[in-house]
């Protein structure tokens, strides 16, 4: 089996392995960090949405208080409201650049 080093089509920032016929796999980035430190970026991005975004939890709160089922429809505008505001602090470019900054971070602490 043949691996080829390339550069991504879309990223040219990102290398790629071609492996034969079985297709290409994407290397490590070089803002990659381990799986728990991944976890802690996410539970902090999502903290720093919902504290962001707590007019728009406490108005969907304040809707759905005393409902059941019918909060489905009846907070519809004010749950949709809700999910656009926590989408602008916790999407997958917001992650990568909080992973881009605690890799920083990391390699100066490791230069002292």
């Amino acid at each position: 089996m043949r691996i080829r080093i390339r550069v991504h089509p879309s990223d040219p920032n990102k290398r790629i392995r071609y492996l034969g016929g079985m297709g290409y796999i994407e290397e490590a980035r070089e803002n990659h960090v381990k799986k728990k430190v991944e976890e802690a970026l996410r539970s902090k991005m999502k903290q720093k949405a919902l504290k962001e975004c707590d007019k728009y939890c406490a108005k969907y709160a304040e809707c759905a208080t005393g409902r059941t089922f019918s909060v489905v429809w009846h907070c519809r505008k004010q749950a949709k409201e809700l999910n656009e505001c926590l989408h602008q602090y916790t999407n997958d470019s917001v992650l990568e650049e909080m992973k881009r900054s605690y890799v920083l971070e990391q390699e100066k602490q490791e230069q002292k």
